[in-house]
């Protein structure tokens, strides 16, 4: 199984909310007991200030600038977590299509690991497009972890 599995990626989407925190948690404790890996991924979102070329060439800059300190801390977790160094991703477009077009791109992803807001009626834009409008695009199982679950509640389940 450890030869099968140690090529192999759960792929995670830092964003900024809450539930990111347990669906990275599962993946982590998931890869560590087979020993398999993390790939993260951060979709900077496109502005529209096309039309004012440096305005654009600078917001794009910020925003690759902020992309890379919050997926660091990320990759900083996953590889205390797990011991090994996660995949980093950093692409530009709108969100679920850079998340399904990386998974057809990169054959050693394996999962999507994705959190659910609990605390409202909607589990999140993510999870809802995946689940629904996505799914016939999404060639790999989707695991939805709830927000609500502790870290030992997790742990638990890996």
């Amino acid at each position: 199984m450890q030869n099968e599995t140690k090529n192999r990626f759960f792929l995670v989407v830092v964003d900024e909310t809450e539930e990111l925190h347990q669906a990275l948690h599962f993946a982590c404790a998931r890869a560590k007991s087979i020993d398999a890996n993390i790939a993260l991924v951060y979709v900077i979102t496109p502005n529209d200030f096309g039309h004012w070329a440096s305005v654009d060439a600078l917001m794009r800059e910020e925003a690759r600038e902020q992309a890379e300190e919050i997926i660091k801390s990320y990759s900083d977790y996953a590889n205390r977590f797990t011991g090994k160094t996660p995949l980093v991703y950093i692409r530009e477009g709108e969100t679920t299509d850079q998340i399904l077009q990386l998974i057809e791109e990169e054959e050693q992803i394996c999962q999507l690991v994705l959190g659910a807001n609990t605390k409202s009626d909607s589990a999140g834009p993510i999870v809802n497009y995946i689940t629904g409008k996505g799914a016939a695009r999404c060639k790999i199982p989707v695991v939805i972890v709830p927000g609500n679950l502790t870290d030992a509640q997790i742990e638990a389940l890996c």
